[in-house]
């Protein structure tokens, strides 16, 4: 998946990449998935899922034995006896040593499965937390693009009523050089041009910004040379307005990652609980050790001539006793197999341990966790509560919207009327320049106050459609 993921970006930046100066022109869908890739928080939350997963190995690996094995090698310098000798002197002897240690945990009130299961809901948690958190993300970018396409058609609005303006200009200059009109009717439309022309330059500028936004969100910093796809669009027709909140709601809470999210932590808690219970309960470990030993200096050893040597007499007939002890030679040391053979030892057992008293540290444990689950159960219910009202209000905003969109629409064509209407009553000298200029700004802000709230509209339409599973798309 991810490797896919790279392809596609790499295909976006191969065509529309910056490289030699081209611009960068992105649709919505390449801004989602170029902002969730290089988003710093989704990384780190990427991170907290690769850190879970190591834990689920961790919880895994304890239902396996511990093996551990040692070694060493040491030199003792100084003062020691000479076997052949039996005198003191300065000697260097090395020795090495070599062991292995077994255990295996039996019983320890389940707690290795509980732990398991922990590391299980741990890592479906994270993961509904990256989910959120690219919820979150699609819902901002989402803003972030449709506000640069509302600035981008009030810059559209503003250049075509500017070059209305400048042709009510020169009718004007026409009407005034034959008389019809004075020359402050003239300088009334001149002032209403200026005006446009500042609007304009705002209009410019609002561009600009609301681009360089959303330049920063995907980690752009080529902005005089980034932009997203121009895409001509109509206000998209939803039967979302037909559902009820109730059934909007009751949707959500089967797909949302917030609420997944909560609920895992729930029944985290929950495990928590008897994973601390578990520690009252006895425990039992069997274990086995095996060590031997190599030394590496001379021995002495039997020559299999023997010596008889007196050690007494006896009592009664005065005869002498005698005993045989065998000849002995210096030699080098055993082979190192042979002596790890006979030297070779073992340990091995069980424990059994039964908390008694710990100073209430286990119980105390307990009445934490249980403190713990009530403290996300709580959460729960606040999430819900919360997603409930975000979508009541999402809902009565997205229909308050689209009404104002519909009485926008409507106030559109009655200022249009007007304005037609007024400019032959303006030309046959029935209507003075500065009412000319009153209806024709009228109907210039009803314009920009179509497009503000087909957009208002729009966003709001995609936020309530997110939240009943249906993807954002345009």
């Amino acid at each position: 998946m991810k490797r896919l993921k790279f392809f596609i970006l790499g295909v976006i930046f191969f065509y529309t990449g910056s490289i030699n100066g081209q611009e960068t022109i992105l649709t919505l869908e390449e801004c989602v998935l170029l902002a969730i890739e290089k988003n710093i928080s989704i990384k780190q939350s990427e991170l907290e899922l690769e850190t879970a997963e190591i834990d689920k190995s961790d919880a895994i690996g304890n239902f396996f034995p511990s093996l551990n094995i040692q070694t060493n090698h040491s030199w003792n310098v100084g003062l020691n006896q000479n076997i052949t000798t039996g005198l003191l002197e300065n000697l260097t002897t090395q020795y090495t040593s070599m062991g292995a240690n077994l255990g295996v945990s039996i019983y320890r009130g389940l707690t290795n499965i509980k732990q398991l299961h922990r590391a299980n809901l741990s890592l479906l948690a994270k993961q509904y937390q990256l989910d959120n958190m690219k919820d979150d993300i699609i819902l901002f970018v989402a803003n972030s693009y449709l506000q640069v396409m509302f600035n981008r058609e009030i810059l559209e609005v503003q250049k075509i009523q500017l070059d209305i303006t400048k042709k009510d200009l020169e009718r004007t200059k026409n009407l005034v050089d034959a008389g019809v009109r004075i020359k402050s009717d003239l300088l009334e439309i001149e002032a209403n041009l200026a005006s446009q022309e500042q609007s304009l330059i705002l209009a410019e500028n609002n561009l600009r910004i609301t681009k360089i936004n959303l330049a920063q969100v995907l980690l752009i910093t080529d902005y005089e040379n980034f932009d997203v796809a121009k895409e001509d669009f109509e206000v998209p027709f939803s039967e979302i307005l037909i559902e009820n909140p109730k059934d909007i709601f009751e949707k959500a809470l089967s797909f949302r990652n917030d609420i997944k999210l909560a609920m895992t932590n729930v029944e985290i808690a929950e495990n928590d609980i008897k994973l601390a219970k578990s520690s009252l309960q006895p425990s039992l470990a069997a274990f086995y050790g095996y060590s031997s030993r190599i030394s590496y200096s001379d021995r002495l050893k039997g020559t299999g001539n023997y010596n008889f040597v007196p050690i007494g007499f006896v009592s009664t007939t005065g005869d002498q006793v005698l005993t045989s002890i065998e000849e002995r030679e210096t030699a080098g040391p055993l082979p190192v197999f042979d002596q790890i053979d006979l030297n070779e030892g073992h340990n091995f057992g069980v424990q059994l341990s039964i908390p008694v008293f710990n100073g209430n540290s286990a119980r105390n444990n307990v009445e934490r966790s249980r403190v713990n689950l009530e403290r996300f159960k709580n959460q729960f219910e606040q999430t819900k509560l919360d997603l409930e009202n975000t979508i009541n209000q999402a809902y009565n905003d997205t229909k308050g919207a689209y009404k104002l969109y519909e009485a926008s629409q409507r106030t559109v064509e009655a200022r249009e009327k007007a304005y037609n209407d007024s400019f032959g009553r303006f030309e046959a000298g029935v209507l003075n320049s500065f009412d000319f200029v009153q209806i024709k700004q009228r109907y210039e802000t009803a314009v920009s106050d179509l497009v503000r709230a087909k957009f208002d509209y729009i966003f709001k339409l995609k936020v309530l459609e997110f939240y009943f599973g249906i993807p954002i798309e345009i």
